[in-house]
């Protein structure tokens, strides 16, 4: 038995359990889960932008807002539809909220408040302090990086709490 035996053989064709057929749906199923939840958040923001009420709503009530309301459609579309791909938007949620970090550690600093921030300071204070901002990206970092994070976390952990006996199905079937 020789090391060359595990190594696949890149000029023979693909020979795995999913034909190209059913990968590109896979694709465009988790494209598809994955605006759902950001539509929920943007249409939410967009539509309360021009309220101008007597008492501004906490960070903390928007952020659980933008966690809860996408676990909760998860919940209904995953009942629906049983699709597992939804399970995997908070990849999509990682990879997004990854992006806006390093666009946000280029952005040069200046008179304000993150004038001598170092890195973990400007992502704190952009992303995670409810009390405080930056002044980076407008001080939008947890409309832009934060909360469409934690729409897609909230939806996928939504669709798992729903599929979870139709993953281990799927898990067992596959070994």
């Amino acid at each position: 038995m020789s090391l060359m035996d595990d190594v696949p053989n890149l000029q023979e064709p693909y020979r795995g359990g999913k034909n190209a057929g059913r990968i590109v749906s896979e694709i465009f199923r988790f494209f598809l889960h994955s605006v759902i939840p950001v539509a929920i958040i943007a249409g939410f923001f967009l539509g309360t932008a021009d309220l101008h009420l007597a008492i501004p709503i906490p960070e903390l009530v928007s952020a659980a807002f933008a966690f809860f309301v996408p676990l909760l459609v998860g919940l209904i579309i995953a009942a629906i539809w049983k699709d597992t791909v939804a399970t995997y938007v908070w990849i999509m949620g990682l990879l997004w909220f990854s992006i806006i970090c390093v666009v946000v550690l280029d952005m040069p600093t200046g008179p304000g408040l993150c004038e001598h921030c170092g890195a973990g300071q400007k992502l704190w204070l952009t992303f995670f302090d409810m009390t405080q901002d930056s002044g980076l990206m407008n001080n939008n970092g947890r409309l832009v990086g934060t909360w469409p994070t934690l729409a897609l976390v909230g939806y996928a952990i939504g669709a798992r709490t729903v599929l979870k006996d139709r993953l281990e199905r799927e898990d067992e079937e596959f070994q």
